[in-house]
């Protein structure tokens, strides 16, 4: 078995930053997740981030001593280092340094399962990677006089070289994602022809998004393979899964289970994984599930909400999911439960079958709330639409006469609107 990696953590608070202590806790999160051992912590409250070794010097020359004398492997800080931080903390200190956005984009390649969340990670590693190239141990011989790659110093002609393939490479990557995204657009443009409305589960990473997914899906009575991977641990989920929910009165809808998010989410992460989640963009309802049994609850809320305006979905319909309420006290639980009574709030446990069914109802609600109840007669001649009906809309009747199919069901405004509002088989609406 090998020996974990050693590793010391490292923050600096900066005026009015509240939520540091919580980020700091998420970071040895996000260490245990990569499988390292924390063996030490070094914070400073910082007026502001020092541009050449991110501490003072007296805080820098601290962390050096607890290095030594903790025997650890590398560092790990709390903010995006630049390139130059990188460089200068590494020669000080004479060891590895990395900071959060690396070890979130490790986690992330280590989580990939799919060839597109693979080409997601690795486009973004390498456009994090490209401008610390002159950091990564490159002996940079610059004393090559004159013009020309000739004379270049042989370090600096490498360095070009790198840059160069790692450029190409992402070029490359961007491409195949080009297909893939074209691809998954095309099954969507499927999905919205046949005019299914579309839940899609959002939140703070480990908040309970594939636990209420994979609920969902076993009130269902869905086969194991349609589960989702559920762990309790960070970004567990990657991939977006889309699945068809049927209601008991016959409606149905698509919900999908998509990537959870973090403060300070690598800015590459989110351009990369933008496609991913463009299934939260053309989502007729957001369902935000939130950890209420997590102190940090209303500050990871709040993260997830900058996050979707971020990626373009701040317009969009939400319903507040307030997960985990098994794990409060009764007096936590009746604090909480007296706060809501808002229509687009619920408390539930994603454990809890009954609290299932109510979320169904509830999204339901939501999703076909503009819903039309129609009666139709259609002539055996054109009685292709009957199948279209029972696959598309809530079929509550279905009478085969003399003169005709006799049908009433309630379907969405847009079937209405397009198929049957002006058309000869219309007999009554409600």
């Amino acid at each position: 078995m090998m020996n974990k990696e050693k590793v010391l953590l490292a923050g600096g608070k900066l005026k009015n930053d509240d939520n540091f202590q919580s980020s700091m806790e998420e970071l040895k999160e996000l260490t245990y997740a990569c499988d390292m051992e924390v063996v030490g912590e070094v914070t400073q409250n910082l007026d502001r981030i020092h541009a050449d070794i991110y501490f003072g010097k007296g805080k820098a020359e601290e962390l050096k001593e607890l290095f030594e004398e903790q025997e650890a492997d590398l560092v790990v800080f709390n903010d995006e280092l630049s390139p130059s931080q990188t460089r200068n903390l590494e020669r000080f200190l004479g060891c590895r340094v990395v900071d959060r956005a690396v070890l979130i984009m490790d986690i992330f390649a280590r989580r990939a399962k799919t060839r597109e969340a693979q080409l997601q990670v690795e486009a973004a590693r390498l456009k994090y990677l490209l401008p610390r190239l002159s950091g990564m141990g490159i002996n940079m011989n610059r004393q090559g006089g004159g013009s020309g790659m000739h004379n270049k110093g042989t370090g600096e002609t490498k360095l070009e070289l790198d840059r160069r393939k790692i450029e190409e490479r992402i070029a490359r990557l961007e491409r195949e994602l080009e297909e893939l995204v074209g691809r998954r657009q095309n099954q969507r443009q499927k999905r919205e022809k046949n005019e299914v409305p579309l839940a899609a589960l959002v939140g703070y990473t480990n908040a309970g998004k594939s636990t209420v997914m994979n609920g969902v899906l076993k009130l269902m009575g869905s086969a194991e393979e349609k589960l989702v991977l559920e762990k309790d641990m960070l970004f567990a989920t990657l991939e977006t899964s889309v699945r068809k929910v049927l209601t008991e009165d016959n409606k149905s809808f698509l919900l999908t289970d998509t990537v959870g998010f973090i403060s300070r989410l690598p800015h590459h992460l989110i351009k990369a994984f933008r496609s991913t989640l463009e299934e939260v963009l053309t989502a007729d309802l957001l369902v935000q599930v939130i950890d209420v049994s997590d102190k940090e609850h209303v500050r990871e809320a709040e993260v997830t909400r900058k996050t979707l305006e971020e990626l373009g979905a701040g317009n969009i319909p939400v319903l507040y999911v307030y997960n985990k309420a098994d794990k409060l006290t009764d007096e936590e639980y009746r604090s909480i439960k007296s706060t809501f009574e808002e229509e687009n709030s619920i408390l539930l446990s994603a454990k809890s079958e009954e609290d299932l069914k109510r979320l169904i109802e509830v999204i339901a609600e939501r999703l076909f709330k503009e819903n039309v109840n129609i009666n139709l007669r259609i002539s055996y001649s054109d009685s292709k639409w009957v199948a279209y009906l029972k696959e598309n809309t809530s079929v509550s009747s279905l009478d085969y006469a003399e003169d005709g199919i006799y049908i009433t069901t309630n379907c969405s405004r847009a079937i209405y609107e397009k198929h049957f509002k002006d058309s000869e088989y219309m007999v009554t609406t409600d």
